[in-house]
């Protein structure tokens, strides 16, 4: 199969995904409808300030991190490939009366999809692996930012995806750099394990230096690049509550890193 096909598959996986995931404790729409805002303190405390700038949300889902940027005064963004969950987005802003913008389309494409630049573009948690080449990715957040304009990605360590996860203990199956594309089939999603759906997702591993090399010779200038012990999400087996987040109990290898680059 091409690439393209690999999208598309890609595709009417995160379109199957996002009816169980808005009736999911995970998510839990109702809350955030309420007001409660589903960014963590990683990303809050890289991107204090966003009070009147524009903000470009890459890969948004159906749109909660982008309208809870939205409701700390950003102008947002949001990018999906899933068509359903950016017409999910749409409604959901216009029920909670914010003016963000949604498109669906292959982040790959995002810069010919906008019609302007960006004073920060926005990634998190879970994205790098459904793209085949971390190049054109990283100049495309450079041709969407204005001169000065920040990028900023919290995201699952490379490590965390070198595990089989479908086994039970996981078990360490794919490179940390593997070039070749990991096919899985899964029952049920992270946000919703016990949802019956069976989905098809083609993924690709990168490591941290396939990552900040990519940024680097697009042009923009690393700020800093940090690794973490805790995540947010209590998605991986046998994490322990910590007043970090979730942890590994050993804690051999990192579970987050968080990455702060700028356009000259």
């Amino acid at each position: 199969m091409e690439v393209n096909d690999y999208f598309e598959i890609n595709k009417e996986t995160w379109n199957r995904k996002v009816k169980p995931h808005l009736t999911s404790d995970f998510y839990a729409v109702e809350a955030f409808k309420n007001g409660k805002s589903s960014l963590n303190s990683y990303e809050l405390n890289a991107l204090p300030d966003v009070e009147g700038k524009s903000l470009l949300h890459l890969q948004c889902h159906f749109g909660q991190d982008t309208l809870s940027w939205s409701r700390r005064g950003a102008i947002c963004t949001g990018i999906d490939i899933s068509d359903v969950a950016i017409e999910t987005a749409k409604k959901l802003s216009a029920e909670l009366n914010f003016d963000a913008q949604f498109i669906c389309g292959n982040v790959l494409d995002t810069a010919e999809l906008v019609t302007q630049t960006y004073d920060i573009v926005f990634t998190s948690y879970g994205v790098l692996g459904w793209l085949p080449d971390l190049k054109p990715w990283a100049k495309m957040i450079k041709n969407c930012l204005k001169p000065g304009g920040v990028f900023y990605i919290v995201e699952f360590h490379p490590i965390v995806w070198m595990w089989d996860y479908r086994e039970n203990p996981p078990e360490m199956r794919y490179g940390y750099m593997q070039e070749e594309l990991i096919y899985e089939e899964n029952t049920g999603t992270y946000a919703e394990k016990d949802s019956a759906i069976t989905t098809k997702e083609y993924t690709w591993n990168h490591g941290l230096g396939a990552v900040v090399s990519a940024l680097a010779e697009a042009g923009l200038r690393i700020e800093y690049l940090k690794e973490h012990d805790a995540s947010p999400y209590n998605i991986l087996p046998d994490l322990q509550e910590t007043e970090a987040g979730y942890e590994l109990q050993n804690k051999l290898y990192p579970l987050l890193f968080e990455l702060k680059a700028r356009k000259h």
